[in-house]
């Protein structure tokens, strides 16, 4: 079995929510743990909007700040 220690983890803030994750993560990581459809949303990461095409490049760090915009259509 596997022993995580705390130094295995680490917080992000997504939304403004504190998040516990391991830090390995990615962003795409997160985002597909959390369940969001990358293909319609919008990432800022620390306050700067990255393209989806680099979520897998950006490993999370200690206090992080992801705000996630979900794009909604409708007519």
């Amino acid at each position: 079995m596997l022993s995580l220690k705390q130094e295995d983890y680490l917080t992000v803030f997504v939304n403004g929510q504190p998040f516990n994750c391991l830090n390995s993560m990615s962003i795409k990581d997160l985002l597909l743990y959390l369940n969001f459809d990358l293909n319609l949303i919008i990432v800022e990461y620390n306050h700067e909007i990255i393209n989806s095409s680099c979520f897998d490049s950006f490993n999370l760090r200690m206090n992080d700040c992801i705000e996630v915009i979900t794009i909604v259509g409708g007519g």
